[in-house]
């Protein structure tokens, strides 16, 4: 399966955000991609007032994605943000396309490095896989790579790769956890895993995690197979999913689990 990484950089106008989202997924298709990763917050970057932007999966920006998506024949995962009930909203990743419609709701939000989303945005509680052209994908968003239940959970539900879309916050060691990370969630799970990343914007460190570039395609035997730097740039890549199966007989971490000990 040919995907493409959009490591790009939002603003905070929604209108302007999905004119890239169009650029992006052009050119990615050009290159023969079947389905197209934008990092989160693609609809409106971190620091910008949500609630007023935020809109349901059926308003306009949603269905100015699913346009993209149908015009260009492939399948667009992009962050968005969508209202719910008390003023907050849901930190979404829509995932839409020929065959495909789907969303996830991050479960894990941000409240650490002086950062707190919880404020802004209420919680999903359920993962979500998609099925495109007979194989199955995971959705993950930032945070939720801290947490490796999740990735087995997809792996669990028959997923040989899970896409993850970054805002990562930056700060000392942030890069390196990044890096790490990535690497430990398509190893313990044994999945591919495809991590894309905002562009670093280059105005330093803050309490809105803005992105700091460095996408990655990590192989399910937890090597890097594909990188990024800082700069705005479009990662495209061939998943090869038979590797998956070879390397779970090899490493087997999803057969060799005990939990009824931690039950």
């Amino acid at each position: 399966m040919r995907i493409a990484l959009s490591q790009l950089t939002t603003g905070p106008d929604p209108g302007k955000n999905l004119r890239l989202v169009k650029e992006w997924t052009q050119r990615a298709a050009d290159a023969g991609a079947r389905v197209v990763v934008f990092p989160e917050a693609s609809m409106a970057c971190f620091g910008t007032p949500l609630a007023p932007l935020a809109e349901p999966l059926d308003g306009p920006w949603a269905d100015g994605v699913r346009a993209i998506a149908h015009a260009t024949g492939t399948v667009v995962v992009a962050g968005m943000f969508t209202p719910v009930r008390g003023g907050r909203v849901a930190n979404t990743l829509l995932a839409t396309g020929p065959g495909t419609e789907a969303s996830y709701d991050k479960i894990h939000l941000y409240d650490a490095f002086g950062y707190r989303e919880s404020d802004t945005v209420a919680a999903g509680s359920a993962p979500t896989v998609i099925d495109v052209d007979g194989v199955r994908l995971g959705l993950a968003t930032c945070y939720d790579i801290r947490f490796p239940e999740l990735f087995r959970a997809h792996a669990d539900a028959g997923a040989a790769a899970t896409l993850l879309a970054a805002s990562w916050g930056a700060g000392p060691g942030k890069r390196e956890q990044w890096d790490l990370l990535v690497r430990a969630r398509a190893l313990d799970a044994t999945v591919w895993l495809a991590a894309v990343d905002q562009a670093d914007p280059g105005t330093g460190p803050g309490p809105a995690p803005t992105g700091v570039g460095h996408s990655r395609v990590i192989g399910p035997d937890g090597t890097v197979r594909h990188a990024l730097g800082a700069e705005p740039e479009l990662l495209v890549a061939d998943l090869d999913i038979a590797e998956v199966a070879a390397v779970r007989r090899q490493t087997s971490v999803l057969a060799n689990r005990r939990p009824e000990v931690w039950q």
